[in-house]
């Protein structure tokens, strides 16, 4: 029987494909007919025997690509042993700036807020101080000494008056810079002759490049010196801190391969720091991972699941996990033949670090789904019903 079914608008915003993320998608896909029991079919009944499938779901590449289907070739590869743990993103401490005043201030303008990317000596907030004000006043006096002292010249004035002017202005130079003044700001300060100037307002700016990740203040607020005002890291690089059982954290070395698992996501790492203290409280020993968020994948604060690399299988005929499925009781992969997706029956064997052994069922080189697989299912099922209803 020659059926050729195209799967309507309602069936792809179904909560099935909603799920699977493609609520939008709405390709001309064709159910195509396998053979029926008296050894008739269409022109894909030959291919489609072979397979031993009831139903294969025809989709062009241009469609593949709109539904986030991805198609890869089979190969052999040696299956990963690895150590599960929980996880915990956090900043990479040594790529963090804390912004915090040296002395007693009041905050009087706010420049950045949480999740903006910030450039070196980019203004970040204003602040008011009475400490300041003193230093800013007493640098401008000081530096009006410094300069007609220099005009006078030492044939002038007495070598420990030069001296004491010279020094006088580099005293108040270094006690603004100390309570947190920049260069630059000093410099602005300096055009004006008049000590009035000296308001006490100053600025404290990023010292290194990343995203304010904390701003805990609110404007009008009094802040003391050491109180942190924001938080800057560089995200490009977290941390993981995975909560290992001591016996299996001694397999983790500095230098290990690490998979971070977060929303389907995985994301490779290194091990960097192994802890030497066991928590009282969980008893774990702390592994520290690096990654690579360049993608900006991970945050702060989120927890992930850890695989830590321990060894590996020699080579066999592997896919991804996420490429298998469960259709009507058989292990099923989609291989791909043309435009067409075919449920294949496999045996699968040992499932370690997200790749399954194929045992039987394929070969190397053949190219399955290794993404959406499940939308793929749904399609076929989708299919079967509308037979159904048709007959």
């Amino acid at each position: 029987m020659n059926i050729s079914l195209k799967i309507a608008l309602m069936m792809i915003a179904s909560p099935l494909a909603i799920q699977a993320g493609v609520a939008s998608f709405a390709p001309n896909i064709q159910a195509v007919q396998a053979l029926d029991e008296d050894g008739h079919g269409d022109e894909h009944s030959e291919k489609s025997g072979e397979h031993g499938e009831e139903n294969a779901i025809k989709m062009t590449a241009a469609e593949r690509r709109k539904a986030g289907v991805q198609v890869d070739r089979v190969g052999a590869r040696a299956l990963i042993e690895t150590v599960s743990a929980p996880g915990e993103v956090t900043a990479n401490f040594y790529a963090t700036t804390m912004v915090t005043p040296r002395i007693s201030a009041q905050v009087v303008g706010r420049h950045v807020r949480m999740g903006d990317r910030v450039k070196v000596g980019q203004k970040l907030v204003t602040l008011s101080s009475v400490d300041m004000a003193e230093a800013q006043g007493n640098l401008i006096l000081a530096e009006q000494e410094w300069r007609r002292t220099q005009r006078l010249g030492r044939d002038v004035v007495s070598e420990q008056r030069y001296l004491e002017a010279k020094i006088g202005g580099q005293l108040a130079r270094a006690k603004a810079i100390a309570f947190g003044m920049t260069d630059s700001q000093l410099t602005d300060l300096l055009k004006s002759d008049n000590a009035a100037a000296g308001t006490g307002e100053f600025d404290l700016v990023a010292t290194q490049a990343g995203t304010v990740i904390s701003d805990d203040f609110i404007v009008g607020q009094f802040v003391e010196p050491g109180q942190i005002l924001f938080a800057v890291s560089d995200e490009s690089r977290v941390w993981v801190e995975a909560k290992v059982d001591p016996e299996k954290a001694l397999t983790a070395k500095p230098g290990s391969e690490v998979w971070i698992i977060d929303d389907g996501n995985r994301v490779a790492g290194t091990v960097v720091q192994v802890h030497h203290t066991v928590d009282e409280e969980t008893r774990t020993l702390a592994v520290r991972i690096e990654v690579d968020n360049s993608a900006d994948l991970l945050h702060a604060g989120e927890f992930v699941t850890v695989e830590i690399k321990t060894g590996e299988s020699s080579a066999v005929l592997a896919v991804p996990d996420q490429s298998i499925v469960l259709l009507e009781g058989s292990t099923i992969v989609f291989k791909r033949e043309g435009n067409e997706l075919h449920p294949t029956k496999v045996q699968t064997g040992a499932s370690k670090g997200g790749w399954t052994q194929i045992i039987s069922g394929l070969s190397s080189g053949e190219e399955i789904v290794t993404r959406q697989a499940f939308l793929i299912k749904s399609l076929i099922l989708k299919s079967k019903m509308g037979e159904g209803h048709g007959h």
